[in-house]
């Protein structure tokens, strides 16, 4: 199964520094939930895990992602990555093209189009469960990875040169978590949309 994702992120940083955190994959990846770099093989190539939590059970997807293609003037980079589940029940690819838009002075724009395809247990969720499950987790992404950028851009203000922070600790993801956060979501836009027109009489 394939699902496509395009998300815009509003960063409140210079684009120099939002590009610095970008370049390093590290950083990056300890935004993701659940997501870790456990090795760098060479300067393109990295290896690593994602820990997934399902009610009581966890699991642990190994994988690795490339770096294909980085362009510092234009500010864009374009990574692949794969992974399958240890016991060999699921696999996940992903094709990821990032860039950082200046805004102004103090502001930029970090646009993402991804393109996923699962394999295995993974996909009998069903296209329209995976890509709002996707949108979830792109949604936590993105406030980890602004809130880490307006950091690093307040320490760079206070001292030129100062190195970047350091990546955050990788946490399970929670799929349940997530799904909640979908079923809630659903509710509460069905009861305002009924708010709005009013119930029949």
């Amino acid at each position: 199964m394939q699902t496509k994702l395009e998300k815009v992120f509003p960063i409140n940083a210079s684009a120099d520094v939002t590009w610095r955190l970008l370049e390093d994959i590290k950083s990056v990846a300890g935004c993701m939930p659940g997501a870790e770099i456990t090795e760098q093989v060479d300067t393109n190539h990295y290896k690593g895990n994602v820990r997934v939590k399902l009610g009581p059970a966890s699991a642990a997807f190994a994988g690795t992602i490339e770096i294909t293609a980085i362009d510092p003037a234009q500010r864009r980079i374009h990574l692949t990555g794969k992974g399958m589940d240890a016991k060999g029940g699921s696999a996940a690819s992903m094709d990821l093209a990032a860039e950082v838009r200046n805004v102004d002075a103090g502001k930029c724009e970090l646009i993402g189009h991804a393109e996923m395809t699962l394999t295995g247990k993974l996909a009998s969720f069903g296209g329209r469960m995976i890509n709002q499950v996707s949108d979830q987790i792109l949604k936590q992404f993105g406030e980890n990875f602004a809130s880490m950028a307006q950091s690093a851009s307040s320490a760079a203000a206070a001292a030129p040169g100062a190195p970047l922070p350091p990546p955050t600790a990788a946490r399970e993801l929670n799929l349940l978590a997530l799904v909640w956060n979908i079923i809630r979501d659903f509710f509460r836009r069905l009861f305002g949309r009924r708010e709005k027109t009013g119930t029949p009489s």
